[in-house]
C-alpha cells in the first residue's frame, strides 16, 4: 500500500463565496512582534474548492490542502465547523 503525505489543514472564516464552486478563507493569527513585544493579526487568505456551493459569508469551516485546481485553488472544503447567525 503507498504511504501518503500528511496534508495541512486549516480554519477560518468564509470572506467571499461569490465564485461558483469556489470560497475564499481568511485565516487570523495573533502573532508577537519580534522588537515591541506587542501581539499583530495577521490574516492569510486561501481559495478554496466548494464543491456543492454550502458555504455562505460568515461560516466557519475547516479547509485542506490538495493538488491545484486552478491558477489559484490548492485548497478544498472538508467541513462547515460553525454556519453564520
Amino acid at each position: 500500500m503507498e504511504k501518503r503525505n500528511l496534508r495541512k489543514e486549516r480554519v477560518g472564516v468564509v470572506t467571499s463565496n461569490k465564485m461558483q464552486k469556489s470560497i475564499v478563507v481568511s485565516e487570523v493569527k495573533k502573532v508577537k512582534h519580534p522588537m515591541y513585544g506587542k501581539f499583530v493579526l495577521k490574516t492569510k487568505k486561501y481559495v478554496a474548492h466548494d464543491e456543492n456551493n454550502d458555504c455562505k459569508e460568515g461560516d466557519t469551516v475547516k479547509i485542506m490542502e490538495t493538488r491545484p485546481l486552478s491558477k489559484s485553488k490548492t485548497w478544498r472544503l472538508v467541513e462547515i465547523i460553525e454556519r453564520a447567525k
